[in-house]
């Protein structure tokens, strides 16, 4: 009888060791943050989305690399319209369902927006008149765009929410890394996206 109940007792802890046992470690794992937590995406998840629809209410739905053009467009500037135009390039078949986009406010650099205006791959847009300012998906009317866009790539879903941030960088090589990035995430979007 003896021997029957051992062999029970060494059943049962075998059951709890190979059921149990990981699960309660996997919980100490998550808990104590002993290993880093997976993320594919390459640009700063934006908690909540940011809503864009104030900037582009009236485009077609693609996704799309938005940047806001400074009061004077320097190295860094120069850089992410570089890399939003690259992007889109190295895009090849897809590039019908992406769009770069420069948004302008009246105090924005006026030769880059004459510039960007005689190319065709970038799309500009004015701000709207009324200046305002998106956080999160509610419109702010006190305060002006520039401070939400600026010094950042966007991008944006066909339904006009940022959901990614990328910064942007003074040095070539760095925004060129900073292009594969992005290139990577776009790439991951379309074709997990049916829209756009």
């Amino acid at each position: 009888m003896s021997e029957r109940k051992k062999n029970k007792q060494i059943t049962l802890l075998t059951v709890f060791a190979i059921f149990v046992l990981p699960v309660v470690l996997a919980k100490l794992a998550l808990d104590n943050q002993w290993f880093t937590r997976a993320a594919t995406n390459k640009g700063e998840l934006l908690q909540p989305v940011q809503d864009f629809s104030v900037y582009l209410v009236r485009q077609s739905p693609k996704w799309r690399l938005v940047y806001q053009l400074p009061a004077h467009c320097d190295n860094t500037c120069e850089n992410a319209l570089y890399s939003i135009q690259q992007v889109w390039h190295a895009l090849g078949k897809e590039a019908d369902r992406a769009q770069p986009t420069v948004i302008y406010t009246a105090s924005s650099d006026a030769k880059a927006i004459a510039r960007l205006k005689q190319q065709n791959s970038v799309e500009v847009l004015p701000s709207p008149p009324r200046q305002a300012s998106v956080t999160g998906s509610q419109i702010d009317a006190h305060r002006p765009v520039a401070s939400s866009v600026t010094s950042a790539i966007y991008l944006v879903d066909t339904m006009n929410n940022a959901m990614l941030r990328y910064p942007v960088s003074d040095d070539r090589q760095q925004a060129i890394m900073n292009s594969r990035d992005i290139l990577a995430d776009v790439r991951k979007l379309l074709k997990l996206s049916r829209i756009g």
